[in-house]
C-alpha cells in the first residue's frame, strides 16, 4: 500500500507489540522513551493536509488527530498524523501494531498492551484517554471491514 498509509514491518501484530516492547526496554528512563516515541512520529509517511479535517480527526484527543484508513487485499492500512510531537509518536506506535493487517487480527489485538508496557500509566489522563480513542477508531474500522 503507497504512503501515506503505513506498511507493517513485522509478521504480525503481536511480533510488533514485542518489538516495541523490546525498543522501550532498552530505556532505563521515560524521558528516553519518550524521545524515542517522538522518533517514531517523525518517521511516520507524510498524511494529505486534505485530510487534517474534522472528518478524519479523533474525537477525544488533547491534541489534534488525524487517521485514516483504507481497505487493499483483505488488509486495513493506516495513516495518521498529530500536531503534538509525543502523539504523533504515539500514532506511530499504533500503526506499526495495527497497519497492514486482517481486520479479525486487528480485533483479536486488544490494546490492552499500551497498558502492560506502562506507557498509559506515563502518560498524562488526557494523552491516555486520547490513545485509547485512537485504538479505539482503529478497532471502529476493523468491526466496519468485517460487517
Amino acid at each position: 500500500m503507497p504512503a501515506p498509509f503505513m506498511d507493517p514491518q513485522d509478521v504480525s501484530a503481536e511480533a510488533a507489540i514485542a518489538d516495541v516492547r523490546d525498543s522501550l526496554d532498552v530505556f532505563d528512563d521515560w524521558m528516553d522513551r519518550y524521545q524515542f516515541i517522538i522518533e517514531l512520529g517523525r518517521k511516520l509517511p507524510a498524511f494529505p493536509a486534505k485530510w487534517q479535517d474534522d472528518a478524519h480527526r479523533i474525537p477525544g484527543c488533547q491534541s489534534q488527530v488525524w487517521m485514516e484508513a483504507a481497505s487493499f487485499e483483505g488488509k486495513l492500512y493506516f495513516a495518521g498524523a498529530s500536531d503534538a510531537a509525543i502523539v504523533s509518536g504515539l500514532v506511530a506506535l499504533l500503526l506499526k501494531v495495527y497497519s497492514g493487517r486482517p481486520p479479525a487480527e486487528i480485533l483479536a489485538t486488544h490494546p490492552d498492551f499500551l497498558a502492560s508496557m506502562g506507557l498509559i500509566a506515563a502518560l498524562s489522563t488526557n494523552r491516555g484517554n486520547g490513545v485509547g480513542s485512537m485504538a479505539e477508531a482503529i478497532q471502529a474500522r476493523a468491526r466496519q471491514a468485517l460487517a
